[in-house]
């Protein structure tokens, strides 16, 4: 079973800047696409950025040129660092997780609790 554990989200002026982490746990899973959604208060849940096990990138327009989306394969953790943050970042984010469970021989979709990015003016 696999369980995603975030940190890093907190309080920020806009324009500053903040780095989230995810750690994946567990055994009996590899890791194939790692990423970061997001909800604000009264909106859907939506994609912020995903990267591959072969390190492709994607992200959302909203944040292209102020997130960059990295991880660390060895210790199944994926980072988002955010730069000049603004009110409209100011979300729950979610890390999320494509994983192969070598167990049920399928993939499963992973997600962690989430991590609160509060941007003030």
């Amino acid at each position: 079973q696999v369980q995603l554990v975030e940190s890093g989200g907190g309080l920020v002026q806009t324009g500053g800047s903040l780095r989230l982490s995810c750690a994946a746990s567990g055994s009996g899973f590899s890791t194939k696409v790692m990423g970061w959604y997001r909800q604000a208060p009264g909106k859907q849940r939506e994609l912020v950025a995903q990267i591959t096990s072969t390190g492709d990138t994607h992200y959302s327009d909203s944040v292209k040129g102020r997130f960059t989306i990295s991880r660390d394969s060895a210790k199944n953790t994926v980072y988002l660092q955010m730069h000049s943050l603004n009110r409209d970042d100011t979300a729950l984010y979610y890390c999320n997780a494509i994983v192969f469970d070598w167990g049920a021989d399928s993939a499963l979709d992973a997600w962690g609790q989430g991590t609160l990015v509060t941007v003030s003016s």
